[in-house]
């Protein structure tokens, strides 16, 4: 498999940041190329850019179309895929615009997977989102193929109309592939951290149940002790 890795800075890189990168690309696979972007300031409104996307600016979407494949998929820099995600991905997307995974949840102190997300990044139809967006896919999940539906690669940087948060660009691109030809894998491949600032930490307790992230919770007690 040849991959290109599109990687976009927001911030100006720290110091040693080039020998960092350097050793963490040293055991990449054969075909394996890594493409780093800093355009030496930020395009997100959180850090006094312009783009309308607060968490990360214009970036997926540039780095989307700056990329030299035709099927792209996405990771934030705090969760990860196993290792058959992305094959898995490419064999569910044949003759489709797009194709999703399921995902983890991950305790944000241990890095455990706690259970399988059955309420949220459920895709078409389905989930809390039901009613609100029609369902619902992290990015993280999602495969794109960008020769069947470019319009996509564009909406990363459209948030909601009337979203103060202005951080639902993907609920936009959600919303747009809902309606093209899609499959899911059928497996449980991204590993997604929680965090437990986030607005949607009490219902996803409530919904994994406490004896859930109580086991996960008593692994963090057990690290630190």
């Amino acid at each position: 498999m040849r991959v290109q890795i599109m990687i976009g800075l927001d911030c100006a890189p720290g110091e040693g940041a080039d020998e960092l990168m350097q050793h963490a690309v040293e055991g990449r696979p054969s075909g394996w190329v890594v493409e780093v972007l800093w355009s030496g300031y930020s395009t997100s409104q959180r850090h006094g850019g312009f783009g309308r996307a607060k968490d990360g600016g214009v970036l997926r979407s540039v780095l989307s179309q700056l990329s030299n494949a035709p099927r792209i998929a996405y990771l934030d820099d705090d969760n990860w895929w196993a290792p058959d995600h992305l094959s898995s991905l490419l064999t569910a997307i044949e003759g489709q615009d797009w194709a999703w995974a399921g995902r983890w949840f991950v305790h944000p102190r241990t890095l455990m997977p706690i259970c399988e997300d059955q309420w949220e990044s459920v895709g078409i139809g389905g989930g809390i989102f039901r009613e609100s967006y029609g369902g619902f896919v992290d990015p993280n999940c999602l495969m794109i193929d960008r020769t069947r539906v470019p319009e996509a690669l564009d909406m990363w940087n459209q948030p909601l109309a009337g979203d103060g948060t202005q951080m639902t660009a993907d609920r936009n691109v959600f919303r747009l592939l809902k309606d093209r030809p899609g499959r899911p894998t059928g497996e449980y491949t991204a590993y997604y951290v929680l965090t437990e600032t986030d607005g949607l930490h009490p219902a996803r307790l409530r919904l994994m149940g406490p004896a859930a992230w109580d086991a996960a919770s008593r692994e963090a007690v057990e690290q630190d002790a």
